[in-house]
């Protein structure tokens, strides 16, 4: 298993396991691909961690920059008060620094957007000074940017509305401009532009996966070469576990351990929580996960540590990629759910955490009590059960013995 790496990175150098090790590329934002007109391409950079920062840092992002610009000014003297400027100095301070790595994605996506937007006058926004940027400029390019038109795979052309990416974009700037007002209140209006815009949300709530979606899933991961996926998507809808603990912290050891051999222990990071689940029915001994359980201890057989779901490929490497140490990324992941959603005919709004979220959804179809709903998905909200409810493994046996009983086909009435 390659060893995580806390060395940082400069922005778009992304680091992939290799054979030999990290290898470091340089790879530009999709937007910056798709204008066609960049002179900045993608790029190799080796294994070698320094000679990768260097490279980026003295050659590719400068170029990057002066192209975003519009080359009206050199990336490394941005004319101070300018939306560049503004930019630069947010990434300089200490509160975006210790950001996640999504995070600055986010951020960053946002900044290009707007600094590399074109004026009426041939100019970028990001040359334009900051008192010049009054709320009336700010709602124009608001209205002007929530809108984008495409080719689709006919050839015809659509247009799009992206108001999330927009409102992300919007908020982020709005951030950059508090952080820097408080760095330079004598060059920063006080008045933020971004502020008090009254987003619109669009109301996008993660789709749920039907049982069906989760069994075409399962069969085209397999048919792919992807078998760990199928896995993975089990997981999320029996144990309603997350993406991020099943590919970064499902470990082999968590499995039917010597202590508890008919367990299994499941983590939830974002609630602080463990859950041990058991994997028979106390009272016929019948598996309780009869496909998941198979799965599982066929990989178990062939591996004695590490983590349990690993890519299908070359040194089965972890799915996840760590920028920083306690910072999972899960971008090669998700897209490759995406290929196999597609692959599979599926709705293409479906994403991975879709099948916990069809888990949930059957468990309250199969009219589990909240007592059993919260003891499987290790949820606190006391909103939903009181706290002093305890949550015991017979709970959770209860539960999933109801989630089976449900999926059983009735028998038809005469």
């Amino acid at each position: 298993m390659i060893k995580r790496t806390a060395l940082s990175l400069p922005r778009y150098v992304r680091r992939k396991p290799s054979k030999k090790g990290w290898s470091y590329h340089f790879d530009l934002p999709t937007w910056a691909r798709s204008r066609g007109d960049c002179p900045v391409k993608n790029e190799a950079l080796g294994h070698d961690y320094h000679h990768a920062v260097e490279r980026a840092q003295t050659m590719l992002l400068p170029a990057f920059d002066d192209w975003v610009s519009g080359g009206a000014v050199d990336s490394d003297a941005v004319q101070v008060g300018t939306i560049n400027w503004l930019f630069n100095e947010y990434r300089d301070d200490r509160r975006y620094k210790k950001l996640s790595a999504k995070q600055k994605r986010n951020h960053e996506r946002g900044f290009s957007m707007v600094g590399m937007y074109v004026l009426k006058n041939g100019r970028r926004l990001g040359t334009m000074h900051l008192s010049a940027v009054t709320t009336a400029v700010v709602d124009a390019l608001y209205d002007a940017l929530l809108t984008v038109t495409e080719i689709d795979k006919d050839g015809n052309t659509v247009e799009r509305a992206r108001r999330t990416t927009v409102n992300h974009t919007m908020k982020s700037c709005r951030r950059a401009w508090n952080v820097v007002f408080r760095r330079h209140p004598d060059r920063v209006p006080h008045v933020n532009p971004f502020a008090s815009m009254g987003l619109e949300t669009s109301s996008h709530e993660t789709p749920t996966a039907t049982y069906e979606e989760l069994q075409d899933f399962r069969t085209k991961a397999k048919e792919m070469g992807l078998p760990s996926l199928a896995t993975a998507a089990l997981i999320g809808w029996e144990w309603l576990q997350r993406a991020a603990d099943i590919f970064g912290t499902f470990n082999v050891a968590h499995y039917r351990p010597k202590d508890k051999p008919n367990a299994v222990r499941v983590l939830h990071e974002k609630t602080g929580e463990e859950n041990w689940i058991p994997l028979f029915d106390p009272e016929t001994e019948a598996p309780l996960y009869p496909e998941l359980m198979a799965e599982l201890d066929a990989i178990k057989r062939q591996r004695i540590g590490g983590l349990m779901i690993r890519r299908d490929w070359g040194d089965k490497g972890p799915w996840p990629t760590w920028p920083q140490p306690d910072v999972i990324d899960l971008t090669h992941l998700s897209r490759k759910v995406k290929e196999v959603i597609r692959a599979a005919g599926l709705r293409d709004e479906l994403t991975f955490t879709s099948f916990r979220h069809g888990g949930f959804t059957e468990a309250g179809d199969a009219e589990l009590t909240d007592r059993e709903i919260m003891a499987q998905g290790r949820h606190k909200s006391p909103k939903v059960l009181p706290k002093y409810v305890k949550r015991t493994m017979r709970q959770v046996a209860e539960g999933a013995r109801k989630r089976r009983n449900s999926r059983s086909p009735k028998p038809s009435s005469e």
